[in-house]
């Protein structure tokens, strides 16, 4: 009995691990952007759901001690936004989004006001 009680709390205890390290580099953040030669177009709030939501929330709203990001528009610009993402801020730590993917963040951030 002790055996399975043991067995079934390492497997659930694997699951919740495993859920909690995310999908690393997936492509589900990214959808056909449709007659364009087949280029793919970033979307940004799939990226934020992926990458920033575990702490600023899936409303934007924050949690914590994490800051809402619902008007962060109103208080940065878009490039400013992008330079927080690349180089953290407080707990934030830097790079968690590069590239394309994270001026297209930056961009949906900014509009946020």
């Amino acid at each position: 009995m002790k055996r399975k009680l043991f067995g079934f709390l390492l497997g659930t205890g694997l699951v919740f691990a495993l859920a909690a390290c995310g999908g690393g580099n997936d492509n589900a953040a990214k959808e056909p952007a449709g007659n364009n030669g087949g280029a793919t177009a970033v979307n940004a709030e799939e990226i934020y759901k992926g990458n920033c939501a575990s702490c600023h929330g899936q409303d934007l709203a924050g949690a914590g001690s994490f800051p809402s990001l619902q008007t962060v528009g109103a208080k940065y610009s878009q490039d400013e936004i992008a330079g927080i993402i690349e180089n953290g801020r407080g707990a934030m730590p830097k790079g968690i989004i590069k590239g394309e993917e994270k001026d297209a963040v930056a961009a949906w951030l900014a509009e946020k006001k």
